[in-house]
This record gives structure tokens, C-alpha cells and sequence, in this order.
């Protein structure tokens, strides 16, 4: 078998249908369209959301539409338990967690949550803390830092 040999099966595609090609065909004048009307014209119909103009689904639920918050900050979540990794009484920024894979970009903002525990004193700086994680990193001696 060769490629120009190849033909889908018998039955598996359909001749076109040619309309407005006459009378005879029984496709001919208004083409299956009707006769006037808004879908009988070229470039005729409506939007896939439009009702007649009717108040459409998409804007009488708008608790469904939802909304994009332009103001919000996104925040890189470490818990405490991964501190661990880091050395006894080294310092621990977000440019340290970025080279040790705990978040993925150094310039990100990040918040420091008190799951966990830590077990050596840890100098963190971090841009947020929750109040559980700054006493955990404070009751082992360690220090806390926040960012701008």
C-alpha cells in the first residue's frame, strides 16, 4: 500500500451540500434559509450567548461570572517544617529558599505559616508571618525579619 492509495472507508465522508444552485436542485432561491429573517442573511445570526434580549444566564448570575481582583498579592507559602533543611543559626531569605527549591522565584513575595516545627534557632526573613510561626522560629531562638 502506498500513500496516495489511501481512502477513507466507503460511507465515512459525505458529498457537500451545494446550495442556491438553482431551482432544480431543491437547494436553489433562499438556499435552506427561509425566507427573511435575521439568520436568512450573510453574516446574519446572533452571539452564542444572546437571548432574544432577554437578560442573558451569563449577567442575571453573577455570582457564578465571578471577577479578577487587580489589587490582590500573591504570597509564596513555606511552612515552618521545611526550615529544617537549612543549617543551625543560618540566615534564611527568599533568595536561599529559591536555590533550595522551596519556592520558585526568588523575587516572589513570601509567608512564612506555622505548620510544623522547627528545631534549630533560624534568622528568616519573609515578607509575612503568622502569628503561630513567628512564635514557633522565636521559642527555639530564633529571629524574624519582615520584608517590605
Amino acid at each position: 500500500m502506498k500513500l496516495h492509495e489511501l481512502r477513507p472507508p466507503r460511507g465515512a465522508r459525505r458529498n457537500r451540500k451545494r446550495v442556491g444552485r438553482g431551482t432544480a436542485s431543491g437547494h436553489g432561491k433562499t438556499a435552506g434559509r427561509g425566507t427573511k429573517g435575521q439568520n436568512s442573511r450573510s453574516g446574519g445570526g446572533v452571539r452564542p450567548y444572546f437571548e432574544g434580549g432577554q437578560l442573558p444566564l451569563v449577567r442575571r448570575l453573577p455570582q457564578k461570572r465571578g471577577f479578577t481582583n487587580i489589587f490582590r498579592v500573591q504570597y509564596s507559602v513555606v511552612n515552618v517544617e521545611r526550615l529544617s533543611e537549612f543549617r543551625k543559626g543560618s540566615k534564611v531569605s527568599p533568595t536561599r529558599l529559591a536555590k533550595a527549591g522551596i519556592i520558585k522565584s526568588p523575587q516572589a513575595r513570601v509567608k512564612i505559616l506555622g505548620r510544623g516545627e522547627v528545631s534549630r534557632p533560624l534568622t528568616v526573613s519573609a515578607h509575612r508571618f503568622s502569628a503561630s510561626a513567628r512564635r514557633k522560629i522565636e521559642a527555639v531562638g530564633g529571629a524574624v525579619v519582615e520584608l517590605e
